[in-house]
């Protein structure tokens, strides 16, 4: 009696999504702040359970009190970089929209589900401040609070 040999393991791009972890794309606007604060918590706290992404609709670049609030709290997001969805190259199985501008102009990615979450932008809530001392509170605030979000995941969302 001959036994069927064991079947070959499929390439990579053809596992089925439960073979692996689920991806999650940040969305905000420009891909500067909010989306990256959530890409960077996302990858410090649950890259065991999932594979995390950030980009824009409108990318102009990282903001450099976002770095320093995220490395005030032990996460290093200097080498991230503003891009939008296309340019990242996977299927994503959630896209998580940061702020209600992305929400309203989520590109179609195909068999993902949307969910938004919007937060506070720290750049337009920090405005009128004089200095980046007086800005950074509100950094720091939005900071927390996509932390708290991030914690949660990807039972809250998947």
């Amino acid at each position: 009696m001959y036994a069927d040999p064991a079947p070959a393991p499929a390439p990579a791009q053809f596992q089925a999504r439960s073979a692996r972890k689920p991806r999650i794309l940040f969305l905000c606007t420009g891909n500067s702040c909010r989306s990256q604060m959530a890409e960077g918590w996302a990858r410090a706290l649950k890259g065991d359970v999932l594979d995390a992404y950030s980009a824009g609709t409108h990318p102009h670049g990282l903001n450099p009190l976002a770095v320093r609030v995220m490395r005030e709290a032990g996460v290093d997001i200097t080498a991230h970089t503003s891009k939008r969805p296309e340019d990242i190259g996977v299927a994503f199985d959630l896209v998580v929209t940061v702020c209600d501008s992305a929400h309203e102009s989520c590109p179609v990615l195909p068999g993902a589900k949307i969910v938004h979450r919007p937060f506070d932008d720290p750049p337009r809530l920090a405005k009128d401040a004089k200095s980046d001392d007086e800005a950074l509170p509100h950094y720091r605030r939005v900071r927390d609070e996509i932390r708290t979000f991030i914690e949660t995941l990807p039972s809250s969302l998947l």
